[in-house]
């Protein structure tokens, strides 16, 4: 059966690199949101207004993506997605497209120390190499920290989340 790999934690917490790695471990294409979103809309960022811009741009993508998924799982690949659905809303809405098709689902759930995370990117940021896609400074950070919603013991077991530490 055809599986969507799905890589979520807050920011900083190893996604991509991990992503990456699973990507070479099963032979599967790893889709970015965060890669999407910085080729396709970063020129356009607007200094003000940030957050109603990026959600916007944000569900347009995540529209795309699902497609360029279901058209990966009709040929039998295996995608592994990291999607940055950090509300636990989100999280059930994708959920609920999974379960109208027929695939299996791995949730692969990183979590990392908050100092740990923030040193992580503060160095990814100045090294501009690795996983890096676009600065992230504190206030971003802080922000898209607080947007964060750790799964809790509900969704783990009803999902089987498979929960990663130290990313």
């Amino acid at each position: 059966m055809a599986t969507i790999h799905l890589v979520e934690g807050p920011v900083g917490a190893g996604k991509s690199t991990y992503a990456a790695r699973l990507s070479w471990t099963v032979g599967a294409p790893h889709l970015d949101l965060d890669a999407w979103m910085v080729t396709l809309f970063s020129p356009d960022r607007p200094a003000e207004g940030f957050l109603p811009w990026y959600t916007e741009r944000k569900a347009r993508c995540l529209a795309q993506l699902w497609e360029v998924t279901c058209s990966l799982l009709d040929h039998g690949i295996d995608p592994i997605l990291e999607l940055g659905l950090v509300r636990r809303a989100d999280r059930e809405d994708f959920y609920r497209r999974v379960d109208a098709i027929d695939c299996a689902l791995k949730i692969h759930l990183l979590t990392t120390p908050l100092e740990e995370r923030r040193r992580r990117v503060r160095e990814r940021n100045r090294q501009k190499s690795g996983s890096f896609k676009m600065e992230v400074s504190d206030e971003v950070f802080a922000l898209a920290n607080g947007f964060w919603e750790e799964p809790d013991e509900e969704e783990l077991r009803a999902r089987g989340i498979e929960v990663l530490h130290g990313g």
